[in-house]
């Protein structure tokens, strides 16, 4: 009898618990920018142009793009998926994996990211997110040395990214 009490319990309180309300950008676009790729280590690096797009209720595409035109030109062209899984009030935090084409000082190549991140908005400020990532970033640039690097990244809000949402 004390556990079907206890059963019924736990049922109401599941159905009539508050709801907890996120960040939601499904259909929403955000527009800023995104330093996480390697052209930002080089000389003459610069942080990219980002379009994020939420395409289903916890799942965002952002497609990054920069370039620097002077001497040992640098430029990135890359595609991320963040995927959702835990959502606050004011917080969304997700894993993403990320894939681009870099260059930078006449070397040029891919890398790969996987890793953490969290995409945070000030109360009242609702339409501009910043957020700061961390984990560990693959890159095959080829040069005279063919190097391969595995690295961890690690960066905030300033270097990460910020987007305002229309």
């Amino acid at each position: 009898m004390k556990f079907s009490l206890l059963l019924l319990f736990a049922f109401v309180s599941t159905c009539w618990s508050p709801v907890a309300y996120s960040k939601e950008l499904y259909g929403r676009m955000g527009l800023g920018y995104n330093a996480e790729f390697a052209n930002t280590t080089q000389t003459n690096g610069v942080p990219a142009i980002s379009f994020k797009y939420g395409f289903a209720p916890r799942l965002a595409l952002e497609l990054v793009a920069g370039f620097y035109s002077g001497t040992g030109g640098t430029g990135v062209a890359a595609l991320k998926l963040m995927q959702t899984m835990h959502a606050e009030s004011y917080l969304n935090f997700y894993y993403l994996f990320g894939a681009g084409l870099v260059s930078a000082n006449s070397v040029s190549g891919t890398e790969f990211l996987g890793g953490l991140g969290t995409e945070f908005f000030i109360p009242g400020i609702e339409s501009v997110g910043f957020s700061f990532e961390t984990g560990i970033a693959v890159e095959n640039l080829t040069s005279p040395s063919k190097s391969f690097v595995l690295e961890t990244f690690g960066l905030s809000f300033i270097q990460a990214g910020m987007h305002f949402y229309f």
